[in-house]
């Protein structure tokens, strides 16, 4: 599946929201946050905070018509905004590499990584643990449980949204 996203990253870039303020509340499904982000044409995201102090976002920009995986940590203090780093994922043992560009949203440093594979977005979902790693060192492992069930209210949320 990655083959075919990974060029597509390195392309891609989408426009950030100004601060998490701007995202408005849809819902909420499989333990995540349901969100509409009016900066990206009012694009759907499911969003969680993790015991590792990640919080991550996936999500869909509806004026560039393809996908993202953000991720902030405080303890990512180095990033640097706009600079792209190689980065490493692991879907339950199946490797990919790619990259991703620095991010600050309300003080907080980031990752974002972008696709253009809708597939990419359930195909996610069907997996356990996502495991983003940054020159051979682990730098953020999340529990995807739920996030096909809110991945699937965040498709039907942005269907909302284009009628």
């Amino acid at each position: 599946m990655f083959r075919y996203i990974l060029p597509a990253l390195a392309l891609t870039l989408l426009s950030l929201p100004a601060s998490a303020q701007d995202l408005v509340k849809w819902g909420e499904a499989g333990g995540w946050d349901i969100m509409v982000d009016p900066t990206v044409g009012n694009g759907c995201l499911i969003m969680s905070a993790f015991e590792d102090g990640s919080t991550v976002r996936v999500g869909l920009d509806a004026e560039q018509d393809n996908g993202y995986v953000m991720a902030f940590n405080d303890a990512w203090g180095e990033i640097v905004e706009g600079q792209t780093y190689p980065i490493s994922f692991d879907l339950d043992g199946a490797g990919y590499e790619g990259e991703a560009t620095g991010v600050w949203l309300d003080g907080t440093p980031g990752v974002e990584i972008a696709f253009d594979s809708e597939d990419f977005i359930l195909d996610m979902a069907r997996k356990q643990t996502l495991t983003l790693s940054h020159d051979g060192e682990e730098v953020m492992s999340i529990d995807l449980t739920g996030s096909f069930e809110g991945l699937e209210q965040a498709i039907a949320c942005q269907e909302a949204q284009s009628s």
